[in-house]
């Protein structure tokens, strides 16, 4: 794997480099997410460069008793538990998934079995981790039986989706288009409006990372082919700022204030404002300008990206998560202590679900192949005309 520069690397090393990246940057972020870059250089004495602790210290069980989360220390968060959830949903679907495939498969795993959950330190269903935004889930489909496809009507608009929606983009590995439609049916179940778009948007990122000779740029313009409305605009506005940017201390201002417009949380972000989270085709989450602005400031170095997203505080977690993922998926290096301290810490087996994911994918590819030569056959049998190669 190369640290900058174009894309490189199997498709196994992608796979791995996405999922590893993006528990990675998860864990790294969870402490200091909420807080403004300067709350985080004041707690910590300067800028965030690793693995930190709790932000209460000893105190975290405490601190918070509604949400005594250990956030820190190499734990990994929801961003985490729901991308391997999903990979365990195209462990048992084996080919593409759909909003159903979330109401058949995700919802029970969410709320039949328990699993270590790194934060509570226990094992405990994962729906007793998971935000309010993603039990919604639970709620809409289980309890509800609203039709998949309309279930995430009504959830607030947040970037609930699009933190877990990197392996739609690994199963669709150098199609984008193809990542973004499926993000968007698969996301249609959890969010909608812009939560929803920027689910198909990340999915189509992580697609386009891992072309060969991709670069942070050409990741960016895959996704502004394919984003609509305020998701768009937003992302193009972050990312002209990005492109003047070396170094995430110097951009760290420059891009708040380019998301700032489209973002409806509003300054303070654990006070959301009154029109926070709400439809609109004017507005986009933060999280995926960010992380893709990020991107493009470290040239698609792991370390950089990563460390920027988690100093730029708010929703640290989720955008270290999407950043991660795809300086992974592009081929930059991890950095081998991270990994490790996350792996031991969380006690996860980082690599078991890039493992399986990559013989799905191939799976899924074969199943492709199979479709599209039937395809052409019929199409041959009524125009006349002969089939490709």
């Amino acid at each position: 794997m190369t640290p900058k520069g174009e894309g490189t690397g199997t498709l196994d090393e992608r796979i791995t480099g996405a999922l590893v990246g993006a528990a990675v940057g998860d864990a790294l972020g969870g402490p200091v997410e909420g807080y403004s870059p300067e709350q985080i250089t004041e707690r910590h004495g300067g800028r965030v460069h690793g693995v930190v602790g709790p932000w209460n210290g000893d105190a975290w069980p405490t601190a918070r008793p509604i949400a005594p989360y250990h956030k820190g220390d190499g734990h990994v968060t929801d961003d985490t538990l729901m991308t391997h959830a999903l990979v365990r949903v195209y462990a048992r679907v084996r080919d593409h998934l759909d909003a159903y495939a979330v109401a058949e498969h995700l919802v029970p795993d969410l709320m039949t079995t328990p699993r270590w959950i790194p934060e509570l330190e226990a094992e405990a269903l994962p729906l007793q981790r998971i935000f309010l935004a993603e039990k919604w889930l639970v709620a809409r489909l289980h309890y509800g039986h609203v039709d998949p496809r309309e279930a995430g009507a009504g959830n607030i608009v947040n970037c609930g989706a699009a933190m877990y929606m990197a392996p739609v983009g690994l199963v669709n590995a150098a199609n984008p288009a193809g990542a973004y439609a499926e993000a968007l049916d698969v996301a249609g179940a959890h969010q909608s409006s812009y939560g929803r778009e920027a689910a198909g948007v990340f999915a189509a990122a992580v697609a386009a990372a891992c072309t060969p000779g991709a670069t942070p740029g050409s990741v960016v313009a895959a996704c502004l082919a394919l984003a609509k409305d305020g998701t768009r605009a937003a992302v193009e506005a972050v990312c002209e700022v990005a492109s003047r940017h070396t170094d995430f201390e110097s951009a760290l201002g420059p891009l708040r204030r380019a998301v700032a417009p489209f973002d409806t949380v509003g300054p303070d972000y654990r006070s959301p404002s009154l029109g926070a989270r709400r439809p609109s085709r004017l507005h986009s989450i933060e999280e995926l300008p960010v992380a893709l602005g990020m991107l493009l400031v470290s040239g698609g170095d792991f370390r950089h990206a990563v460390l920027g997203s988690v100093n730029y505080g708010r929703d640290c977690d989720s955008i270290a998560t999407m950043a991660g993922a795809l300086a992974g998926a592009l081929g930059s290096e991890i950095p081998h202590d991270w990994a490790k301290t996350v792996a031991e810490s969380s006690r996860l087996d980082l690599d078991a679900p890039a493992r399986t994911l990559a013989e799905v994918t191939r799976e899924i590819f074969d199943r492709d192949v199979h479709r599209r030569r039937a395809h052409e056959a019929a199409y041959s049998a009524l125009t006349g005309t002969p089939c490709s190669g």
